[in-house]
């Protein structure tokens, strides 16, 4: 049983190399990578991290939306048996980057690289994502992720085993304390859920939001480590509901604020009170219909509003924090969703309220 997030996944890449693990999409086409290419990616980016003299103990700062490319270096990070701290590239991380005085960081955009300028200190190693507006020469150190592994012809260290090792940190605020994650409270919370869920290789979900989220890593992260499934990544927050509906995903993580959102998009496309189209659609979102008007109202409103949704293929809806609203709740159960909460203790409990916005949206 594999005792860090780095050994799971070449777990999965022994056990079903062929299969797909992760897809992406960039210029509106999806592009699909195998658990065996992930391996490999991850141990080359392991060895360039290394070569730049990122060690056990050391962090890796990350301020990204969800990228394929930030997964990929943060397990390249934790490979060699350091941690890595999430946080949000939405938010203003200046006053909380000049306490942390980060030495390895990447950036995705030019916004995010502009926070960590405005530190104190610049660190020795500051990647980029997204180059619009940059230039690898305009600053110190600053280099493109692209050209990360570039050069690089040694092996990477032996990857790290020690799973009470943190793997991730967030922060809530900026002096507020930080929540840590070790990988042993990953992987034994992912397997509970793997296990309560029945997840298996064949699901598919969608990672739809920052990383900078404690329950983006424990209930989708480290779940998909150790059941192996596909992970999807949407092009940008702007198109993930498009996304969502080209993937129609079988598993979707979200809170009830995010419920809630898709809640509102779908009601804001119904016809109109009063109309027969809209008496139609009251008559067969009926909670208790049996029969033809079950059938019917399934062919004929219930099952066309979940392909708009992209949740016709949805399994297992998976729910973190407070529990959906009444008329959410109802609305939900009337398609058949019925998400099941899954909330797992704080890794500092007695500081677990803090951290209550820190659980992800990736519905």
């Amino acid at each position: 049983m594999a005792q860090t997030l780095p050994l799971a996944l070449l777990q999965q890449a022994q056990a079903r190399g062929a299969a797909i693990a992760l897809r992406y999409k960039r210029l509106g086409i999806w592009h699909a990578r195998t658990w065996s290419e992930l391996a490999q990616e991850v141990s080359r980016l392991a060895a360039a991290l290394h070569q730049r003299g990122f060690s056990r103990h050391d962090d890796l700062l990350i301020i990204s939306q969800a990228r394929s490319e930030a997964l990929l270096l943060a397990l390249a990070a934790q490979w060699l048996g350091g941690s890595v701290t999430l946080l949000d590239p939405e938010r203003d991380n200046r006053a909380l980057l000049a306490r942390l005085r980060p030495s390895f960081v990447l950036a995705e955009t030019l916004e995010a690289v502009q926070q960590v300028g405005h530190a104190d200190r610049a660190p020795p190693v500051l990647l980029f994502l997204d180059g619009r507006g940059l230039n690898a020469g305009d600053g110190k150190g600053l280099s493109a992720y692209a050209d990360l592994s570039a050069g690089v012809a040694a092996e990477p260290p032996a990857c790290a085993t020690d799973s009470a090792a943190v793997a991730f940190v967030f922060h809530a605020d900026t002096h507020g304390p930080s929540l840590r994650l070790s990988h042993a409270q990953l992987l034994g919370g992912a397997r509970k859920l793997v296990a309560r869920e029945q997840l298996s290789g064949a699901e598919e979900a969608l990672a739809a939001r920052v990383f900078a989220a404690s329950g983006q890593a424990r209930y989708l992260l480290a779940p998909w480590l150790c059941a192996g499934f596909c992970l999807n990544f949407p092009e940008a927050m702007a198109t993930r509901d498009t996304d969502r509906r080209e993937l129609g995903p079988t598993l979707v993580l979200g809170t009830r604020e995010s419920y809630a959102r898709l809640e509102l998009w779908a009601r804001e496309r119904l016809p109109l009170p009063g109309t027969l189209a809209h008496r139609v659609y009251r008559w067969a979102m009926t909670p208790d219909a049996q029969g033809l008007r079950r059938w019917l109202g399934y062919w004929l409103v219930r099952r066309p509003l979940l392909d708009v949704l992209g949740m016709s293929r949805l399994r297992v809806p998976l729910l973190v924090g407070p529990a959906l609203s009444q008329e959410s709740a109802a609305f939900f159960a009337a398609l058949g969703i019925h998400p099941g909460a899954w909330q797992e203790p704080s890794a500092r409990p007695e500081r677990a309220e803090a951290h209550t916005h820190l659980i992800s949206h990736s519905v």
